[in-house]
Formats: structure tokens, C-alpha cells, sequence
């Protein structure tokens, strides 16, 4: 196996599990039950290309705002390892992830004409969470080409979403409330481990241990 293509893997998986697209879907399908198919898809297009859009934003910009507000990216990593590791224990106890939606912003959006902006893109697939793993996996990128990776591991991610999203009726049918309670743990015991890597490889920059 290539370092490229390890890194891909890696980034990938990061991206994957803090989107978490299976979790998100159950509240998609929540958002939107009183719609009609077309309108269904077109939310679920509209909210994924500005969850993807933003998300490419912060990859491109990150290096420019960690100098702007002086943050190392060893400190990035254990704050962000440490933010990980606060949602991956939400997934593994299938609660409502706290740095990704509320329970009194999902009522509100059941009374908005358009979600697909809010909450669906922000911060339901592309919240802090999600930001901030971009920003670390790009500062972890030592050239354009590892770059390039991270920003593919994110088209890769947003376009599976946009699948789950387009037929999240099937998805519930055949994978069921168990079967999607049963992935996002799985996926908060992988995003626990990365948790624990960023914070490990950040402490071992800060304080320049070998």
C-alpha cells in the first residue's frame, strides 16, 4: 500500500466519521417527511454542495487563519482531538452530538421553508467538529499532492452523503433505526481513535518529544 494512498485512507475516514452521514440522515428524514421526493432531492442536493463548498473553503484557508490568530497546529490538534473525542463518545452512546446540532434548533427547523442551509449544511454535516479535522488534515499535508488527497477524501465524502441523503427513505428501510444506531457507533469508535492520535501527535509537537 502507497503512503499516498494510506493518507487517503486516513483523511477519508477522519472526514467520513465526523460528518457521519448516517446520523445525519435520521434527522434529513425527520426535516423532511411532510415533502414530496423532488423536494426531498433537491434539499438533499442544495445542502450537500454547501456543506461540501464550506468545507473546501476552510481546507483552502486554513493555513491563512491559523497564522492569522497565531495558533500552532500541534495546538489545533489537541484542541481538536480533544473536541473529537467529546463526539465520539456521543456517538458511541447514540446522543444527539452536542457540537453538531440541538434538540431545540431541530424543532426550529421544522418550521423553516429552507433547511438545507441551515441546520443540514451548517453545523449538521459541516459543524466545527468536521472544520476543524479539515484544518488539521491539511496542516498535516507536507505537499500539494497530500493537499489534493485531503480535498478528494472530501469530495468523496460529501458525494456518498449526497447518496445516503437522495435515497434516505430506501437507506431507513433496509438499514433500519438499529442498523444506522449500530453504524455511527462504530463510526465513534473510529473517530475516538483519530481523537486520540491528534491529540497524542499534537502534545508530542508541543513539547518536542521524539
Amino acid at each position: 500500500m502507497t503512503p499516498e494512498l494510506t493518507f487517503f485512507i486516513y483523511a477519508f475516514t477522519s472526514i467520513f466519521a465526523i460528518v457521519n452521514p448516517v446520523s445525519s440522515v435520521m434527522a434529513f428524514i425527520s426535516m423532511t417527511s411532510h415533502l414530496s421526493q423532488a423536494d426531498k432531492t433537491y434539499i438533499a442536493k442544495r445542502s450537500v454542495v454547501i456543506a461540501c463548498i464550506v468545507a473546501i473553503i476552510f481546507s483552502i484557508s486554513g493555513e491563512i487563519i491559523l497564522k492569522l490568530f497565531n495558533i500552532t497546529a500541534d495546538s489545533l490538534r489537541v484542541a481538536g482531538g480533544v473536541l473529537l473525542f467529546l463526539v465520539a463518545i456521543d456517538m458511541l452512546f447514540a446522543r444527539t452530538t452536542r457540537e453538531s446540532i440541538t434538540s431545540e434548533e431541530l424543532k426550529d427547523a421544522s418550521q423553516r421553508e429552507n433547511i438545507s442551509v441551515f441546520p443540514i449544511a451548517m453545523p449538521l454535516l459541516t459543524g466545527p467538529g468536521a472544520i476543524t479535522t479539515i484544518i488539521v488534515l491539511i496542516r498535516t499535508a507536507e505537499n500539494i499532492d497530500s493537499k489534493l488527497i485531503v480535498i478528494g477524501a472530501i469530495l468523496l465524502t460529501f458525494f456518498i452523503t449526497f447518496l445516503i441523503f437522495r435515497f434516505s427513505d430506501y437507506f431507513n428501510k433496509v438499514v433500519g433505526m438499529t442498523g444506522m444506531l449500530v453504524m455511527t457507533r462504530l463510526m465513534g469508535l473510529f473517530l475516538g481513535a483519530i481523537a486520540v492520535d491528534f491529540i497524542s501527535t499534537g502534545i508530542k509537537g508541543i513539547f518536542n518529544l521524539t
